[in-house]
């Protein structure tokens, strides 16, 4: 079972992605906060194992940002998607330089939130079934394609 921690201020919103979770086989919400000190509160409790963030951005008085270089610096294992109104590049280009996974931006639809989390898994997978890649497995796991499918005119 893959555990899913929500983070988000909107208890609406939260609730919402919540059952969105319940509805993806293999996933489980193991928990929501609404502020980053509960969020973070929750990730370093020993007890809990969390393998996936859902982490909003714009939270009331906070950036949800402030938690990603948190948890890069303490070696935190889990992943993140972040799933927010935030479309500006500053924000997405951020976002990525701490390694999340996937972004979504709000609205959004089920569908896309069931891919962002389903295709999360399909790569998480795939890398903890192998040591060694090929150039060509190494693209389709990262691109969704093979280096090898695209021909690239070589400059003159």
């Amino acid at each position: 079972m893959i555990n899913v921690l929500i983070v988000d201020d909107d208890a609406m919103v939260a609730e919402l992605n919540r059952r969105y979770v319940a509805q993806i086989s293999g996933f489980h919400c193991c928990g929501t906060a609404s502020t980053l000190e509960k969020a973070k509160e929750f990730i370093f409790n020993s007890e809990n194992h969390i393998d996936l963030i859902l982490l909003d951005i714009y939270m009331q008085q906070e950036n949800g940002l402030d938690l990603l270089p948190v948890l890069h610096s303490a070696g935190c294992k889990s992943d993140v998607i972040v799933i927010s109104s935030a479309a500006d590049a500053a924000t997405i280009k951020d976002s990525l330089h701490y390694g999340v996974v996937d972004y979504l931006i709000k609205p959004f639809q089920a569908t896309r939130f069931e891919e962002a989390l389903t295709g999360w898994l399909r790569k998480k997978t795939a890398m903890e079934k192998r040591q060694y890649y090929e150039q060509s497995e190494l693209d389709l796991l990262i691109h969704g394609n093979s280096s090898s499918e695209q021909k690239m005119k070589a400059p003159r």
